[in-house]
Formats: C-alpha cells, structure tokens, sequence
C-alpha cells in the first residue's frame, strides 16, 4: 500500500511536469514555424512538418509494435483529432505571420477555458473549483497583456489574424478533450504518428497548387520543428494519460512565457510592465492549479 501510494503520488507530480515540458516544446515549435510559415508560407509550412513528423513517428512506431492498426474506435477519435488540429494548426500558423507570437499566444488562451467546460460536457469530469479558478485568473493575465497590446487600432491583417487565433483557440480546447480521450485508449507515439499522418493527408491533395519547397536552411527549420512538435505530442500525450484534463489545462497559459522569450529573441518584441504584470498572473494561475490538485490526490 505505501509503494502503491510513493507510485501514485510520483505520477502526479511527473504528469503535470510532463505537461509543462509539452508546452515549453510547442512554444519553442511556435516560433520556429513562424520563421518558416514567413519563408515558404503555412500550407508549405504544415505540409512538410506532417510528412517528416510521419516518416519518424511511423518509424518509431514500427520499431515499437509493428504495423497494425488500432481498434475501429481508437481509429476513429485518431481521424478526428487529426482532423481538428490540421484545421486549428493552419489558422494557428496564419495568425502567427499577421500577429507577433506574444500576442498571438495571449489571443489564444481562451483555449483552456473551452476545454475546461467541454470536459465537464463530454468527459463527465467534476471540474474543482481551484480549476475554474486557475482558468479565470490567467484569463485576467492575458487581459493585462493584451490591455497593452491593444491600445493601438488594429489593421485589416491584425483583424484577420485575430480571428484566426480565436477560432484557432475554440478548436485547440475542443483537441485538447480528444486528446484525454485517445491518451487512456493509446500509447503518445501512435498519437503522434496519426496527428502527423492525417495532417499530411489531409493538405497532400492540394500541394500542386500551393507547395513551395524550402530552400537552403529552411530544411532544417522543417526537421526541427517536427522534432519539436512530436516530443511535444508524446509528453502531452503521456501527461493526458494519467492526469484528468481539468488538471492540466490550465498549464497551458505557461505557453505566454515562451512566447514573449522567444518573441523578443527572434523578432524583437519589447517586453512591457503589462506583459510582465501579465504572465506573472498567468505562472500564479498555474501554481493553483498544480498545487491544488496534488493536495487533493494526496488526502485521497
């Protein structure tokens, strides 16, 4: 019994730590794609990230348990999960050229609150109230950010782009309950590899028309940002496997502070006090959320 409960609690403290280093992984993505979304643009851009992310997942995933394919219904919430992020990584990718990536990862935070909700709706999770908490209090972050940010009138582009990133958000939350779902039923690498697979499938018909082929050191960015973005899946994945999703959506607005790092680093955002104030908010958020959940676990 005390094994079982050392095992229990190293899970939950592992599963949201698994969960932040998903997120820092994506950021890292984020930027790497925008440069590469700015060179070759995002249909180009997601194309070759799904065919290289295939060609190493599906290795991975052959090597692990060979070619077969899942149960019709593990299947099935694979299709539709790689449905659904094809469509929320285009306008994801569109928004990341109109908008800087500090802004546009702000916009996107209503994603977590979404996907609280709609856990409660199609996971039948008992959503604590630290968890709403969390939720609202880094929904005010962000407010803080962008109070800043959006003192200025938006262009025709910026309208576009924040419209992009909103629908983009609503679709992420909605991803981020299928992606509970698959993970109790599959293992993160054949998550990755249909996520990857069904991208490029889904784009590949209309590459004669809109594929533009990186040149240079473009190929690396293309390498490099798969490798993010399939070690992001499968800590995700892994985390979402053995953490309910109300735990760990919150820890998504972790995403502001990799966002206004590398959004200085490579594209010479300023950091103000609002953003500042801001992601200070957010990290508290995130405290509440991991904390609180591990205390509860702990007394149960």
């Amino acid at each position: 019994m005390i094994l079982q409960s050392l095992s229990a609690r190293r899970v939950s403290l592992l599963a949201p730590l698994a969960c932040l280093m998903g997120v820092a992984s994506f950021s890292i993505m984020d930027a790497t794609m925008k440069m590469l979304s700015l060179g070759i643009g995002v249909y180009s851009a997601l194309l070759l990230r799904g065919l290289t992310g295939t060609l190493i997942t599906g290795t991975a995933l052959v090597a692990r348990s060979g070619l077969r394919l899942p149960p019709p219904k593990v299947l099935r919430l694979h299709i539709l999960r790689g449905l659904v992020m094809t469509v929320m990584g285009w306008l994801f990718f569109l928004s990341l050229t109109l908008l800087p990536l500090a802004e546009a990862i702000s916009l996107s935070f209503i994603a977590p609150l979404v996907a609280l909700f709609l856990a409660a709706w199609l996971l039948k999770e008992t959503i604590p109230p630290t968890a709403i908490l969390s939720a609202i209090l880094g929904l005010v972050g962000v407010g803080i950010v962008l109070s800043g940010r959006l003192s200025s009138t938006y262009g025709q582009e910026a309208i576009i782009g924040a419209a992009a990133i909103l629908s983009s958000a609503v679709l992420f939350g909605y991803s981020l309950v299928l992606q509970r779902q698959v993970a109790q039923q599959a293992p993160p690498v054949e998550m990755s590899f249909w996520q990857n697979f069904v991208t490029f499938v889904a784009l590949a018909p209309l590459a004669f028309f809109f594929l533009h082929l990186p040149e240079g050191t473009e190929w690396g960015w293309v390498v490099i940002s798969t490798l993010l973005v399939v070690n992001s899946q499968i800590c995700l994945g892994w985390a979402y496997a053995r953490a309910p999703a109300s735990r760990l959506v919150p820890l998504e607005y972790s995403a502001f502070l990799w966002a206004s790092l590398f959004g200085w680093l490579f594209f010479q955002e300023k950091l103000t006090m609002t953003v500042v104030l801001g992601a200070a908010v957010i990290v508290a958020a995130c405290l509440i959320a991991t904390q609180s959940a591990t205390k509860a676990e702990g007394k149960a």
